[in-house]
């Protein structure tokens, strides 16, 4: 099995101590069943689009937790199974996995045509949009920050 040696992007990034456990997760996931397209649909927005044939909404879920996206699907059982000749479309269960960064929210999901679509949107907080520093010139100025007194309740 490769190996991957992060330790080059480590001296200059801080906070992606994640990536190491992110890339081996990704190694180890089976990505064939169901496929799915990820596709930018503007500026700030996404949609995941999985082809589930088969799957009704009530054999469908998705939830958002701990910054993942897991899409489910659990299949009905067959009544009949002995029926076919052949069998192509798969039915069988899946959990699919998607993490998302920090900023990405969930906003809708629909099903049309054997399709899942899941709407999702980057909201970034103003405290993460740049910001510029004022830079001052000369001597440091000392700037104190006066407090009303507190008036006591009676």
């Amino acid at each position: 099995m490769n190996t991957l040696d992060f330790s080059p992007l480590f001296r200059s990034t801080i906070g992606f101590d994640r990536l190491t456990r992110l890339a081996d997760a990704a190694a180890r996931a089976d990505v064939s069943y169901p496929p799915y397209n990820i596709e930018k649909t503007g500026e700030d927005s996404y949609r995941l689009s999985m082809a589930v044939a088969g799957f009704g909404v009530d054999d469908l879920e998705i939830r958002v937790q701990e910054n993942a996206l897991y899409v489910i699907g659990k299949a009905a059982a067959e009544e009949d199974a002995s029926r076919y000749l052949h069998r192509g479309i798969a039915r069988r269960a899946f959990e699919r996995r998607f993490q998302l960064a920090d900023t990405i929210k969930v906003t809708g999901a629909g099903l049309d045509n054997g399709l899942l679509h899941v709407e999702l949107v980057r909201e970034v907080p103003e405290a993460l949009k740049p910001r510029t520093i004022k830079i001052n010139a000369g001597p440091a100025q000392v700037k104190t920050i006066e407090q009303a007194p507190v008036e006591k309740a009676a």
